[in-house]
């Protein structure tokens, strides 16, 4: 049924294809660019970076294979020991631009104090999480100012720092690997005013990532808490309306066959893979780019967390359910304002 499902919305989509304006404005040209930038970025750059030493071994390029390993063990802890962010590269005009196809936009509503440090849990995974890249990656949307004072890093799997070029990208834009011990680093150095952004769901949240649907793998992840009392950093709620609408995913309820194995996949190699279809760079049918609609990632209020290096776990039981309240708080809040029904509830599950 699945299968037959995505058949017949290909064909209707096709059907009613809507083909791009190609005499659009400059402004929306360059957004349609920068998000096939990223996107090459993100598939076939990636695929070509696993594939690279042996490419450069079959032909013969081993000087400068041996060049890069030497600087592969001498870099090898960098991941795990806050990384290395190219504020330069941060401020490209292309990150602004990829943030406007959306559009992606950051709101407020509390200050942070940069003498404090702070934990972001940001929700929901979606498929890609282009909103915690954008907002607090990229600086697509103007965090530095927003947030004065307060430096930001992303935390992923540390498997992605494991192609070549790949890992140097992905901490130029102030990504760090998803560890204990690269959390504790940042969170524990001396400088203050850093936060620490994680997609708490993960894997598991983006096999729930189908447009309108507002579901959060949450209720038994505490490990980001836990990992905010040990350092004392206050955690910050997020949530991203929009998120799981910039694809559309094969419906995979529990219990199908389609979902048992996107299951076993992530059980064996920590990635999900969702089935979605987004829309192509000159029509707006079918296609691996993300749909542009709208994606607004609204920041909560800091929750205070007293530092304790071992944490009862009542004490992380306590915080956690304080957390779910606040995030739960939050999207009440902004819900409707965001196109969000009224009687529409989170699901923590």
């Amino acid at each position: 049924p699945n299968y037959r499902m995505l058949n017949y919305q290909i064909h209707k989509n096709l059907i009613n294809v809507k083909w791009v304006n190609i005499f659009s404005p400059w402004e929306r040209q360059r957004a349609y660019f920068a998000v096939l930038v990223w996107f090459v970025v993100i598939y076939p750059f990636c695929c070509l970076c696993q594939l690279a030493p042996f490419v450069l071994f079959f032909t013969g390029q081993w000087v400068f294979l041996a060049v890069y390993a030497a600087w592969y063990y001498y870099d090898r802890d960098a991941p795990r020991r806050g990384g290395y962010r190219d504020n330069w590269f941060r401020r490209m005009s292309l990150h602004r631009w990829f943030a406007d196809y959306f559009p992606i936009r950051l709101h407020k509503t509390a200050e942070l104090d940069e003498k404090q440090n702070y934990l972001f849990g940001y929700h929901p995974h979606g498929i890609l999480g282009v909103g915690a890249w954008s907002c607090f990656g990229f600086n697509g949307c103007n965090v530095s100012q927003v947030f004065k004072g307060i430096r930001f890093s992303i935390c992923t799997l540390p498997g992605n720092f494991t192609a070549m070029f790949r890992r140097e990208i992905l901490m130029s834009i102030g990504m760090i690997e998803s560890s204990k011990e690269s959390i504790e680093y940042v969170l524990n150095s001396e400088e203050k005013g850093r936060a620490v952004v994680i997609v708490v769901g993960g894997a598991a949240e983006a096999l729930e990532a189908h447009p309108g649907k507002h579901t959060l793998t949450l209720a038994n992840r505490k490990g980001f808490v836990r990992e905010a009392i040990k350092t004392g950093a206050h955690l910050v709620p997020v949530y991203a309306f929009g998120e799981n609408d910039i694809y559309k995913q094969v419906d995979n309820p529990e219990g199908s066959m389609l979902r048992k194995m996107q299951e076993w996949g992530k059980s064996k190699i920590g990635i999900s893979l969702p089935l979605i279809y987004g829309r192509g760079y000159f029509q707006m049918a079918l296609g691996l780019l993300p749909i542009n609609t709208s994606v607004n990632v609204v920041v909560g209020k800091p929750i205070p967390v007293t530092k304790s290096v071992t944490p009862a776990q009542e004490v992380v039981d306590q915080i956690h359910a304080r957390y779910m309240e606040e995030l739960s708080d939050l999207f009440d809040e902004h819900k409707e304002r965001f196109g969000v029904a009224k009687e529409t509830r989170l699901i923590f599950q």
